[in-house]
């Protein structure tokens, strides 16, 4: 069963998801993240620029099969067949909602920010989650952070 991980009081998700893309590279994880597209951008380009000394590949999961292939991190919207993604490691998630096709992942990470409507609409997936009977972990990262 897909193991559903909730990454909560995150100041920043974009950064959020940038740190767990790198760990999960560095673990040799192969990773597809999902957001709204504006946000599929500032991840690109910070998979590019936020990790000075190293370079995680991406790829948009639309890309060229070749180049997908070669690239551990995959880059798609919530409206992307995600069934046609090689990857079935990891989804990261800075969704609104529940991911169609999240069921075909291992694992399950969604990011959640300090901001109220966030944390709403949060509670919303992780019911939809408990609904279907998914055991959830949790994550504050504000507690987490404090014992660092």
């Amino acid at each position: 069963m897909t193991e559903i991980s909730f990454h909560f009081n995150a100041p920043n998700k974009v950064e959020h998801a940038l740190k767990v893309m790198r760990k999960g590279h560095r673990l040799g994880a192969r990773i597809v993240m999902v957001a709204p597209a504006e946000l599929l951008s500032r991840l690109d380009q910070g998979l590019w620029v936020h990790f000075v000394q190293e370079f995680i590949p991406h790829a948009r999961l639309g890309a060229a099969p070749e180049v997908i292939s070669r690239s551990p991190v995959l880059l798609a919207t919530a409206q992307d067949d995600l069934k046609a993604s090689p990857h079935h490691e990891v989804l990261v998630s800075l969704c609104d909602e529940v991911v169609n096709g999240f069921g075909a992942f291992e694992r399950v990470i969604e990011i959640v920010s300090t901001e109220e409507d966030d944390r709403q609409r949060a509670r919303a997936r992780w019911k939809s989650y408990a609904d279907r009977g998914f055991a959830i972990e949790r994550l504050d990262l504000a507690v987490a952070k404090e014992s660092a």
